[in-house]
Protein backbone atom coordinates (compact mmCIF):
# COMPACT_ATOMS: atom_id res chain seq x y z
CA UNK A 1 0.00 0.00 0.00
CA UNK A 2 1.34 3.41 -0.43
CA UNK A 3 1.74 5.56 2.57
CA UNK A 4 -0.82 8.42 2.67
CA UNK A 5 -2.16 10.92 4.89
CA UNK A 6 -5.99 11.73 4.79
CA UNK A 7 -6.36 13.81 7.79
CA UNK A 8 -4.53 16.92 8.91
CA UNK A 9 -4.85 18.27 11.89
CA UNK A 10 -4.97 21.83 11.72
CA UNK A 11 -4.87 24.74 14.19
CA UNK A 12 -3.00 25.82 17.16
CA UNK A 13 -2.41 22.34 18.48
CA UNK A 14 -1.12 21.04 15.39
CA UNK A 15 0.12 23.92 13.38
CA UNK A 16 3.96 23.19 12.32
CA UNK A 17 3.38 19.85 13.31
CA UNK A 18 7.30 17.83 13.06
CA UNK A 19 8.34 15.38 11.12
CA UNK A 20 10.58 14.29 13.93
CA UNK A 21 9.64 11.47 16.51
CA UNK A 22 8.38 14.69 19.03
CA UNK A 23 7.57 17.77 19.18
CA UNK A 24 6.86 20.56 22.33
CA UNK A 25 4.26 22.65 21.12
CA UNK A 26 1.84 25.31 23.03
CA UNK A 27 -1.65 26.44 22.80
CA UNK A 28 -3.60 28.40 24.78
CA UNK A 29 -0.22 28.39 27.34
CA UNK A 30 -0.95 24.01 27.78
CA UNK A 31 1.61 22.07 26.45
CA UNK A 32 0.88 19.73 24.03
CA UNK A 33 3.39 16.60 22.62
CA UNK A 34 3.13 15.83 18.82
CA UNK A 35 4.37 12.22 17.96
CA UNK A 36 4.41 12.20 14.10
CA UNK A 37 5.14 8.38 12.24
CA UNK A 38 3.64 5.41 10.01
CA UNK A 39 1.30 2.90 11.49
CA UNK A 40 0.26 -0.44 9.39
CA UNK A 41 1.70 1.50 6.72
CA UNK A 42 -0.12 5.03 7.08
CA UNK A 43 0.92 8.13 8.24
CA UNK A 44 0.16 8.51 11.46
CA UNK A 45 0.42 11.49 14.33
CA UNK A 46 -0.70 11.92 18.20
CA UNK A 47 -1.40 15.32 19.71
CA UNK A 48 -1.19 14.88 23.55
CA UNK A 49 -2.15 17.98 25.78
CA UNK A 50 -0.63 18.06 28.87
CA UNK A 51 1.04 20.18 31.99
CA UNK A 52 3.61 17.71 32.41
CA UNK A 53 5.88 17.08 28.71
CA UNK A 54 7.28 13.58 30.44
CA UNK A 55 4.12 12.54 31.41
CA UNK A 56 3.22 12.95 27.74
CA UNK A 57 6.32 11.26 26.57
CA UNK A 58 5.40 8.68 29.03
CA UNK A 59 1.60 8.34 27.28
CA UNK A 60 3.12 8.35 23.73
CA UNK A 61 5.49 5.50 24.88
CA UNK A 62 2.33 3.39 25.93
CA UNK A 63 0.48 4.19 22.78
CA UNK A 64 3.24 3.42 20.57
CA UNK A 65 3.85 -0.23 22.47
CA UNK A 66 0.26 -0.67 21.63
CA UNK A 67 0.77 -0.39 17.98
CA UNK A 68 3.39 -2.10 17.77
CA UNK A 69 1.75 -5.03 19.62
CA UNK A 70 -1.19 -4.57 17.19
CA UNK A 71 1.12 -4.35 14.22
CA UNK A 72 2.55 -7.69 15.19
CA UNK A 73 -0.80 -9.33 14.89
CA UNK A 74 -3.06 -7.63 11.80
CA UNK A 75 0.28 -6.24 9.31
CA UNK A 76 0.68 -7.53 6.07
CA UNK A 77 4.14 -6.30 5.89
CA UNK A 78 5.80 -8.13 8.85
CA UNK A 79 6.59 -11.78 7.76
CA UNK A 80 6.11 -12.86 11.58
CA UNK A 81 2.40 -11.02 11.94
CA UNK A 82 -0.45 -13.14 12.62
CA UNK A 83 -2.29 -12.16 9.39
CA UNK A 84 0.82 -13.18 7.41
CA UNK A 85 1.23 -16.22 8.69
CA UNK A 86 -2.72 -17.37 8.54
CA UNK A 87 -2.44 -16.06 4.85
CA UNK A 88 0.75 -17.98 4.80
CA UNK A 89 -0.48 -21.35 5.70
CA UNK A 90 -4.05 -21.15 5.34
CA UNK A 91 -4.95 -21.73 9.21
CA UNK A 92 -3.76 -20.57 12.25
CA UNK A 93 -3.95 -22.45 15.64
CA UNK A 94 -4.34 -20.15 18.81
CA UNK A 95 -4.45 -17.10 17.07
CA UNK A 96 -4.53 -13.72 19.20
CA UNK A 97 -7.43 -12.52 20.92
CA UNK A 98 -7.15 -9.29 18.72
CA UNK A 99 -7.27 -10.97 15.56
CA UNK A 100 -10.59 -12.84 16.93
CA UNK A 101 -11.67 -9.94 17.66
CA UNK A 102 -11.27 -8.27 14.27
CA UNK A 103 -12.17 -10.64 11.51
CA UNK A 104 -15.40 -11.36 13.47
CA UNK A 105 -15.99 -7.77 13.77
CA UNK A 106 -15.43 -7.43 9.90
CA UNK A 107 -17.52 -10.44 9.53
CA UNK A 108 -20.35 -8.85 11.41
CA UNK A 109 -19.71 -5.51 8.68
CA UNK A 110 -20.00 -7.75 5.98
CA UNK A 111 -22.99 -8.81 6.60
CA UNK A 112 -24.77 -5.58 7.32
CA UNK A 113 -24.22 -4.37 4.41
CA UNK A 114 -25.13 -7.22 2.55
CA UNK A 115 -21.05 -8.17 1.67
CA UNK A 116 -19.79 -4.30 0.08
CA UNK A 117 -17.30 -5.30 3.27
CA UNK A 118 -15.05 -8.31 3.17
CA UNK A 119 -11.84 -8.80 4.20
CA UNK A 120 -11.12 -11.90 1.93
CA UNK A 121 -10.29 -9.39 -1.06
CA UNK A 122 -6.71 -9.55 -0.55
CA UNK A 123 -6.60 -12.07 -3.69
CA UNK A 124 -7.79 -8.94 -5.87
CA UNK A 125 -5.05 -6.88 -4.13
CA UNK A 126 -2.62 -9.68 -5.31
CA UNK A 127 -3.60 -9.91 -9.27
CA UNK A 128 -4.32 -6.46 -9.87
CA UNK A 129 -0.99 -5.09 -8.00
CA UNK A 130 0.99 -8.50 -9.29
CA UNK A 131 -0.54 -7.34 -12.90
CA UNK A 132 0.49 -3.59 -13.09
CA UNK A 133 3.62 -4.51 -11.55
CA UNK A 134 4.54 -6.25 -14.71
CA UNK A 135 6.84 -4.62 -17.56
CA UNK A 136 4.36 -3.48 -20.44
CA UNK A 137 1.19 -4.05 -18.28
CA UNK A 138 -2.34 -4.76 -20.15
CA UNK A 139 -3.25 -0.95 -19.28
CA UNK A 140 -6.74 -2.17 -19.63
CA UNK A 141 -6.16 -4.47 -16.50
CA UNK A 142 -6.23 -8.34 -15.59
CA UNK A 143 -7.74 -10.89 -18.00
CA UNK A 144 -11.28 -11.67 -16.92
CA UNK A 145 -10.40 -14.96 -16.41
CA UNK A 146 -8.08 -13.93 -13.94
CA UNK A 147 -10.66 -11.74 -12.39
CA UNK A 148 -13.06 -14.04 -12.12
CA UNK A 149 -10.85 -16.78 -10.73
CA UNK A 150 -9.65 -14.04 -7.74
CA UNK A 151 -12.86 -13.26 -7.11
CA UNK A 152 -14.18 -16.99 -6.68
CA UNK A 153 -11.83 -16.87 -3.51
CA UNK A 154 -13.77 -14.02 -2.12
CA UNK A 155 -16.28 -15.03 0.59
CA UNK A 156 -15.78 -13.81 4.28
CA UNK A 157 -18.43 -16.93 5.12
CA UNK A 158 -15.83 -19.36 3.89
CA UNK A 159 -13.18 -17.71 6.74
CA UNK A 160 -14.35 -19.96 9.99
CA UNK A 161 -13.43 -17.86 13.13
CA UNK A 162 -13.26 -19.15 16.02
CA UNK A 163 -10.73 -17.96 19.55
CA UNK A 164 -8.62 -21.38 19.22
CA UNK A 165 -8.39 -21.39 15.19
CA UNK A 166 -8.89 -19.24 12.34
CA UNK A 167 -9.31 -20.65 8.82
CA UNK A 168 -9.97 -20.65 5.44
CA UNK A 169 -12.41 -22.98 3.34
CA UNK A 170 -10.73 -23.11 0.62
CA UNK A 171 -7.06 -22.95 -0.48
CA UNK A 172 -5.73 -19.22 -2.20
CA UNK A 173 -7.85 -17.43 -0.03
CA UNK A 174 -6.46 -14.91 1.81
CA UNK A 175 -7.00 -11.65 4.54
CA UNK A 176 -6.95 -8.20 4.50
CA UNK A 177 -7.42 -5.77 7.04
CA UNK A 178 -6.86 -2.44 5.69
CA UNK A 179 -10.13 -1.78 5.22
CA UNK A 180 -10.73 -1.96 8.92
CA UNK A 181 -7.37 -2.51 11.03
CA UNK A 182 -6.30 1.39 11.08
CA UNK A 183 -9.60 2.13 12.94
CA UNK A 184 -9.15 -0.24 15.42
CA UNK A 185 -5.67 0.60 16.00
CA UNK A 186 -7.24 3.98 16.51
CA UNK A 187 -9.66 2.85 19.11
CA UNK A 188 -7.46 0.66 21.21
CA UNK A 189 -4.66 3.71 21.64
CA UNK A 190 -7.48 5.98 22.21
CA UNK A 191 -8.86 3.44 25.09
CA UNK A 192 -5.85 3.09 26.27
CA UNK A 193 -5.07 6.23 27.10
CA UNK A 194 -8.50 7.27 27.90
CA UNK A 195 -7.68 4.57 30.83
CA UNK A 196 -4.99 6.96 31.94
CA UNK A 197 -7.20 9.94 32.59
CA UNK A 198 -6.68 11.48 29.17
CA UNK A 199 -9.29 13.28 28.32
CA UNK A 200 -8.33 15.55 25.42
CA UNK A 201 -6.36 13.76 22.29
CA UNK A 202 -6.09 13.44 18.94
CA UNK A 203 -5.55 10.33 17.77
CA UNK A 204 -4.63 9.43 14.14
CA UNK A 205 -3.44 5.59 13.16
CA UNK A 206 -4.52 5.59 9.93
CA UNK A 207 -7.86 7.14 10.98
CA UNK A 208 -9.00 9.99 13.32
CA UNK A 209 -10.88 9.63 16.69
CA UNK A 210 -10.85 12.71 19.27
CA UNK A 211 -11.26 12.77 23.07
CA UNK A 212 -12.27 16.03 24.37
CA UNK A 213 -11.90 19.98 23.08
CA UNK A 214 -8.45 21.40 21.77
CA UNK A 215 -6.90 22.31 24.08
CA UNK A 216 -7.97 26.16 23.99
CA UNK A 217 -11.72 24.48 24.57
CA UNK A 218 -12.82 24.61 20.90
CA UNK A 219 -13.52 21.29 19.10
CA UNK A 220 -10.60 19.51 17.17
CA UNK A 221 -10.62 20.86 13.81
CA UNK A 222 -9.09 18.32 10.89
CA UNK A 223 -8.87 18.88 7.35
CA UNK A 224 -10.09 16.68 4.37
CA UNK A 225 -7.65 15.62 1.41
CA UNK A 226 -8.70 16.92 -1.88
CA UNK A 227 -9.42 13.81 -3.79
CA UNK A 228 -10.19 15.20 -7.31
CA UNK A 229 -6.33 17.04 -6.75
CA UNK A 230 -4.31 14.60 -4.27
CA UNK A 231 -0.86 14.79 -5.15
CA UNK A 232 1.55 12.34 -2.70
CA UNK A 233 3.83 14.89 -2.85
CA UNK A 234 1.88 17.54 -1.31
CA UNK A 235 -0.67 15.04 0.61
CA UNK A 236 -1.57 17.95 3.19
CA UNK A 237 -3.55 20.21 0.53
CA UNK A 238 -7.25 20.05 1.91
CA UNK A 239 -10.41 20.92 0.49
CA UNK A 240 -12.41 21.59 3.59
CA UNK A 241 -12.27 21.65 7.67
CA UNK A 242 -14.11 19.36 9.43
CA UNK A 243 -14.62 19.67 13.66
CA UNK A 244 -14.48 17.24 15.85
CA UNK A 245 -15.57 17.23 19.60
CA UNK A 246 -15.48 13.27 20.31
CA UNK A 247 -16.34 10.38 18.09
CA UNK A 248 -14.07 9.48 15.01
CA UNK A 249 -13.72 10.15 11.36
CA UNK A 250 -12.49 7.85 8.40
CA UNK A 251 -12.31 8.37 4.41
CA UNK A 252 -12.16 5.69 1.63
CA UNK A 253 -11.08 7.01 -1.68
CA UNK A 254 -9.37 5.12 -4.86
CA UNK A 255 -6.80 8.34 -5.25
CA UNK A 256 -4.81 6.77 -1.93
CA UNK A 257 -3.58 3.83 -3.48
CA UNK A 258 -3.39 3.82 -7.56
CA UNK A 259 -2.63 0.47 -9.36
CA UNK A 260 -2.08 2.16 -12.45
CA UNK A 261 -1.05 5.81 -13.79
CA UNK A 262 -4.37 7.17 -14.80
CA UNK A 263 -5.90 5.69 -11.71
CA UNK A 264 -8.51 3.32 -12.92
CA UNK A 265 -7.43 0.88 -10.85
CA UNK A 266 -7.36 1.28 -7.29
CA UNK A 267 -7.39 -0.59 -4.44
CA UNK A 268 -11.43 -0.43 -3.87
CA UNK A 269 -12.56 -3.69 -4.69
CA UNK A 270 -15.99 -4.90 -5.28
CA UNK A 271 -16.40 -7.96 -3.63
CA UNK A 272 -19.38 -8.79 -5.86
CA UNK A 273 -17.63 -8.14 -9.54
CA UNK A 274 -13.87 -8.30 -8.49
CA UNK A 275 -13.84 -4.86 -9.95
CA UNK A 276 -12.48 -1.87 -8.71
CA UNK A 277 -15.10 1.11 -7.40
CA UNK A 278 -15.17 4.29 -9.33
CA UNK A 279 -18.81 5.59 -8.32
CA UNK A 280 -17.42 7.72 -5.36
CA UNK A 281 -13.71 10.04 -5.56
CA UNK A 282 -13.82 9.60 -1.82
CA UNK A 283 -16.15 8.44 1.10
CA UNK A 284 -15.50 10.04 4.34
CA UNK A 285 -17.82 9.05 7.48
CA UNK A 286 -18.53 10.26 11.32
CA UNK A 287 -19.25 7.34 13.79
CA UNK A 288 -19.02 7.11 17.21
CA UNK A 289 -15.89 4.98 16.63
CA UNK A 290 -12.89 4.27 14.49
CA UNK A 291 -13.49 0.83 13.38
CA UNK A 292 -17.05 1.25 12.57
CA UNK A 293 -15.76 4.66 10.50
CA UNK A 294 -13.28 2.78 9.14
CA UNK A 295 -14.95 -0.23 7.98
CA UNK A 296 -18.62 1.60 6.28
CA UNK A 297 -16.15 4.28 4.72
CA UNK A 298 -14.79 1.31 3.07
CA UNK A 299 -18.58 -0.62 2.34
CA UNK A 300 -19.67 2.63 1.58
CA UNK A 301 -17.27 2.99 -1.55
CA UNK A 302 -18.46 0.18 -3.18
CA UNK A 303 -21.99 -0.70 -2.16
CA UNK A 304 -24.81 0.37 -4.42
CA UNK A 305 -25.81 4.11 -3.95
CA UNK A 306 -29.48 2.70 -3.37
CA UNK A 307 -28.52 1.32 -0.51
CA UNK A 308 -26.80 3.25 1.32
CA UNK A 309 -29.49 4.78 3.40
CA UNK A 310 -30.47 1.93 4.85
CA UNK A 311 -27.23 0.90 5.99
CA UNK A 312 -26.78 4.41 7.66
CA UNK A 313 -30.18 3.89 9.38
CA UNK A 314 -28.67 0.63 10.73
CA UNK A 315 -25.91 2.14 12.59
CA UNK A 316 -27.41 5.20 15.16
CA UNK A 317 -25.31 8.26 14.80
CA UNK A 318 -22.94 7.81 11.71
CA UNK A 319 -22.81 10.06 8.83
CA UNK A 320 -21.33 10.05 5.74
CA UNK A 321 -19.87 12.63 3.07
CA UNK A 322 -19.66 11.33 -0.36
CA UNK A 323 -17.63 13.07 -3.23
CA UNK A 324 -18.76 12.55 -6.49
CA UNK A 325 -16.57 12.82 -9.90
CA UNK A 326 -17.65 15.65 -10.83
CA UNK A 327 -17.26 17.25 -7.38
CA UNK A 328 -20.61 17.64 -6.42
CA UNK A 329 -21.19 16.66 -2.08
CA UNK A 330 -23.73 14.56 -0.85
CA UNK A 331 -24.10 14.20 2.99
CA UNK A 332 -26.18 11.42 4.04
CA UNK A 333 -28.38 11.20 6.24
CA UNK A 334 -29.43 14.88 4.47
Amino acid sequence: MVTRRRFLAIGAVAAGLSLLPHRLLRAEGVPVRVWRGVALGADASLSIAHPDPAEADRLIALSLEEVERLERVFSLYRPDSALRRLNRDGWLDSPPADLVRLLSEAAAFGRATGGAFDPTVQPLWQLYAGHFERANADPAGPPESAVRAARALVDVRALRVEPDRIAFAAAGMAVTLNGIAQGYVTDRVTERLKAEGIGNVLVDMGELRALGHHPSGRPWTVGLADPANFDLANPDRTTTTVELTGGAMATSGGYGTRFDAAGRFTHLFDPASGACAAQWLAVTVQAPDATTADALSTALSVVAAERVPAILAAHPGVTARFTHPDGRILRLPA
